[in-house]
């Protein structure tokens, strides 16, 4: 198979590895490290899960302490290092400065991200051996590619998911490129799973942060695959500062609208990515809500009928049962009007101003059967917000996936 360089690096001055230290059963790559040629403006958001792993509290001190100014990243898979107790905390902080030592940075240079399964401890001699070999091959030509750093960071995905774009500001050509994983226990109230997204773009850590949280709001925060929100998600963004433009220092800031777009579109790409891949997902499904009270409203709406287990389950078994996601909508606990309502799925509308609709049921299930990306629209009929929300189907692989995970 002929391996391209990842979107990562292919923003100039960050280079990417992922290699195997053993945290997988299944010997493939399960620890990447990502490094940029100097010091970064850096932003993150994390879960709002109260069990909060190890590194996420790491990571919000660290940010703290060195006022977003961040030069790498380490991340783990194969181990959540949540609910670890004070060892996970040191383990954590452990991974930190074995990355910080074996690419001869300063302290408090290189944040730390690990995923996998809850409540073990930290296999740290794996972790060690794991962190020595990234370091040696990313100063290598593995580390101009960085080929395997987004199936490094992969538990239960099938996949690897990664995006690339470029924006122009100040006349200079700003480049993205990100990476994240996610399948199960996707349920943002901050992020997503775990992303990592680089940029060349002159910013300041105030501006970023403010940046990447109006970013993932529309995008990270509106995607789910089961309602579960994970103990360790975490999304960082490092800006090194070489595209060349006046610097963005504000969000009041000329360049900030242009930079804040690619940003959103970036990390709508990876959020769609993450559903598709849902854990024994066939189906992408885009649930948009409009019509509504408010934004939050239409959010709330949309997601409550993502969410449904019954609207999950008639998406795999392509069946246009409609009336579960008038159901979920009713119980959602935001403003509709019954008479007002309308539902379209595809190009097959079910419903108007609450009337039901004559429509062909086995040329709409026909097209669920034969379509890998499923939309369904719902009009509320009192305002004019809208929300947009990704999710997957619910199949007999989730609950096997699920089923059999830890064990």
């Amino acid at each position: 198979m002929i391996k391209t360089r990842s979107p990562l690096t292919q923003v100039s001055g960050f280079r990417a590895v992922g290699v195997a230290c053993g945290l997988k059963e299944s010997g493939n790559p399960d620890l990447t490290l990502v490094l940029s040629a100097q010091p970064c403006a850096a932003a993150a958001v994390f879960t709002a899960n109260v069990f909060k792993a190890a590194p996420v509290l790491y990571d919000m001190a660290l940010l703290e302490r060195t006022g977003g100014r961040l030069q790498g990243v380490v991340i783990n898979a194969g181990n959540a290092n949540a609910v670890t107790g004070q060892q996970g905390l040191r383990d954590a902080e452990q991974m930190g400065r074995l990355a910080e030592m074996a690419c001869n940075l300063p302290p408090d240079t290189v944040f730390v991200m690990s995923t996998g399964v809850i409540g073990q401890k930290m296999a740290m001699d794996k972790v060690e051996s794991g962190i020595q070999a990234a370091g040696k091959a990313i100063k290598t030509e593995a580390g101009q590619q960085g080929c395997d750093a987004a199936q490094a960071i992969m538990t239960t995905d099938l996949v690897p998911k990664e995006a690339f774009m470029q924006t122009t500001i100040g006349g200079q050509v700003v480049s993205f490129g990100g990476m994240a994983k996610g399948s199960g226990m996707i349920h943002p109230n901050m992020a997503t799973m775990l992303s990592v997204i680089v940029t060349d773009a002159v910013i300041e850590p105030e501006a970023l942060n403010a940046a990447l949280k109006r970013a993932v709001a529309p995008t990270f925060n509106c995607v789910t695959v089961d309602g579960d929100t994970s103990t360790n998600d975490t999304a960082l963004i490092l800006a090194s500062g070489q595209a060349g433009h006046a610097p963005i220092t504000t969000p009041d800031s000329a360049g900030f609208e242009a930079f804040t777009s690619a940003l959103t579109q970036l990390c709508a790409d990876l959020a769609k990515a993450i559903a598709r891949d849902g854990e024994g997902a066939t189906k992408l499904v885009e649930i948009r809500v409009c019509g509504a009270a408010s934004e939050a409203e239409a959010e709330i709406a949309a997601k409550t009928v993502a969410t449904s287990p019954l609207m999950k389950t008639a998406f795999f078994g392509n069946d246009p049962n409609w009336g579960r996601a008038l159901a979920a909508i009713g119980r959602s606990g935001v403003q509709v009007d019954p008479a007002k309502v309308s539902l379209r799925l595809g190009e097959f509308w079910l419903v108007e101003r609450g009337e039901p609709l004559d429509f062909d049921p086995a040329a709409a299930s026909h097209w669920l059967e034969n379509a890998d990306e499923i939309e369904l629209e719902a009009n509320l009929g009192v305002g004019q917000a809208e929300a947009t929300v990704w999710t997957c189907d619910l199949s007999y692989k989730y609950v096997e996936i699920n089923a059999e995970y830890s064990t």
